[in-house]
């Protein structure tokens, strides 16, 4: 058992060399600061304007869930109160600096994964590019020494539960048929 929780700080390591590398490092410090919320908030806005009715209330929807996801993940930080991996793993390093104290969860993963479902599923051509995006995301709060693996994977759950709570709650604003 003890074997498998020294597990996760030794993955912590290992992803936090990569952002060791120069490009990799700022290649992963573009995306997380992409991830803060700008281009989300950017998304939003573009679907608002461009998107008509429906992009309207997909962004309606992104907003509320984003009320409910940072709501949700601020008070898990303060319930938890999980150090970040750089301040509790030995040899892992913040290549940027946190947005806040705790670790536990993800609230970028979190963001992520619950706007790309929702915009997905008003808007699925966007699946592609927002699912990698999303996937980037995760990985660069890893990489970067902010999150463990554990912390982005709770995270993906939550902000799914999230995207897929809200589509349920509003499923009278999707149309049927595209």
């Amino acid at each position: 058992m003890r074997d498998r929780l020294a597990l996760e700080p030794r993955l912590c390591l290992a992803a936090n060399r990569w952002g060791a590398h120069r490009a990799t490092g700022a290649f992963f410090a573009c995306i997380s600061k992409l991830g803060d919320g700008w281009f989300w908030y950017a998304l939003a806005a573009l679907l608002a304007l461009g998107g008509g009715t429906r992009g309207a209330h997909a962004a309606l929807q992104m907003l509320a869930t984003g009320l409910a996801s940072w709501l949700l993940y601020r008070t898990l930080k303060r319930w938890t109160r999980r150090p970040r991996p750089y301040r509790s793993c030995d040899g892992v390093i913040a290549h940027v600096p946190p947005l806040d104290e705790f670790s536990f969860p993800s609230g970028h993963t979190l963001h992520a994964v619950s706007f790309s479902i929702i915009a997905i599923a008003w808007f699925p051509p966007l699946a592609l590019p927002l699912c990698l995006f999303t996937a980037l995301v995760a990985a660069s709060r890893v990489v970067l020494g902010l999150h463990y693996p554990s912390d982005v994977l709770a995270a993906a759950l939550l902000g799914g539960v999230l995207g897929g709570g809200s589509l349920w709650l509003f499923s009278g604003w999707l149309p049927i048929a595209s």
